[in-house]
């Protein structure tokens, strides 16, 4: 069975297509089409099922799906190690980051990471916390930001820890406040993130422990929307201090959420009991090191 067919399988999965998975692996349709044919005849299975808008995979290709990403996963723990063994810190960081809050956190690191180690690939991965968590337990990351509390499946570190502040509209009565409990905005609709972010689930239980279920009037994936939505009188957002500094609000309130329950508590998580690569290792090192 050879890498190179579990890996262009793999990649049509991730990518729902012939066409996208040959961009991504800089090849042709032709080829990426051989290749799955090729492991399919092998394995004497049919792993996906054409469509025309896309592919599915078959029960068979479940199987083969989920024990091909860790295989390639091995091998690159594999080269890395190797490559540790003659001194030179090479291979690739599979690194899941969330879409808020990574430019302002994780940028000077990836700078600061580049320079002490040229001969590494950065394949970056950004999705709301929840996907992150899938993608690492499926071994599409080896590492990725999520929020605490953390799952028993995961060994983590700490990254970040952030109040949440409410974005109040400019006529709101709580506006000019130093500070504000969260039972203070029970009668205010809610702007929350989209399904998948880690933040929702813990703004809602939140919510319920004070004996109330926020209103939500609309959901977005965008900071910059949400703070827009929050602006045209739609209702109120809680988002981490660090999504709000250095943006110009006014004349919208930020103002401080006082609740220790509820903060952003940003860890860098992997699987329980993984063999991490040299290239993550000295990820997280680094941000032992840049981030305390």
């Amino acid at each position: 069975m050879e890498l190179r067919n579990l890996r262009a399988f793999v990649e049509v999965v991730r990518q729902g297509g012939f066409s996208k998975a040959a961009r991504g692996l800089f090849s042709t349709q032709s080829t990426v089409s051989k290749a799955v044919r090729q492991l399919e005849e092998e394995l004497g299975e049919a792993l996906l099922a054409r469509l025309g808008s896309g592919v599915r995979l078959t029960e068979a290709g479940e199987l083969v799906y989920a024990r091909a990403v860790a295989m390639l996963a091995e091998a690159e723990h594999l080269l890395a190690e190797l490559s540790d063994l003659r001194g030179l810190l090479s291979g690739r960081l599979r690194l899941g980051l969330p879409i808020f809050g990574s430019a302002r956190l994780f940028a000077p690191l990836f700078a600061e990471y580049r320079s002490r180690y040229p001969g590494v690939e950065i394949e970056l991965m950004e999705q709301g916390s929840a996907r992150l968590e899938e993608a690492l337990l499926a071994g599409e990351v080896e590492l990725a930001v999520s929020l605490l509390p953390i799952a028993e499946a995961f060994d983590w570190q700490p990254v970040r820890d952030d109040p949440l502040v409410a974005v109040l509209r400019a006529d709101h009565p709580l506006r000019r406040q130093a500070a504000i409990r969260l039972a203070d905005l029970a009668g205010d609709p809610f702007i929350l993130f989209e399904q998948g972010f880690a933040l929702n689930p813990r703004i809602e239980a939140a919510c319920r422990a004070r004996g109330f279920t926020p209103g939500v009037a609309a959901r977005s994936g965008q900071v910059d929307f949400i703070i827009a939505l929050v602006a045209a009188g739609l209702g109120v957002a809680l988002l981490p201090r660090i999504l709000t500094e250095g943006r110009p609000l006014d004349p919208l309130g930020a103002v401080l959420l006082d609740e220790e329950d509820l903060r952003w508590r940003a860890a860098l998580l992997w699987r329980k009991g993984a063999r991490l690569s040299p290239a993550a290792r000295a990820w997280l090192a680094l941000a032992r090191e840049r981030l305390p």
